[in-house]
């Protein structure tokens, strides 16, 4: 599984990105089926906050979208990586039942 983190309006961290890879350590039931996650990290310019998007590709073609908006970047991070998590399981139970 490859794991793509970027930011817009933000350059995120050596340790946001060792706090994210931490918590996407979760995801090594999900490695045999799930090819690439993208991360996105985006700064609101308006205001304060942060807007996270994943998107995750599997290995027999389907691609998943999750969202999170948070008011801090750590607490969106464990947000979307429990999301992810869910989103993971909920794919496999569908192609299981295939």
């Amino acid at each position: 599984m490859q794991i793509n983190a970027r930011g817009v309006h933000y350059n995120p961290s050596d340790e946001t990105k060792a706090f994210l890879d931490k918590k996407l350590k979760k995801l090594s039931f999900a490695e045999t089926y799930l090819q690439d996650l993208d991360i996105v990290m985006t700064r609101n310019t308006l205001g304060q906050g942060y807007h996270l998007d994943a998107k995750l590709h599997f290995k027999w073609g389907s691609v998943k979208m999750v969202s999170q908006d948070c008011i801090e970047l750590y607490e969106g991070i464990e947000l979307i990586a429990d999301k992810i998590e869910n989103t993971a399981r909920k794919e496999k139970e569908k192609v299981k039942e295939h």
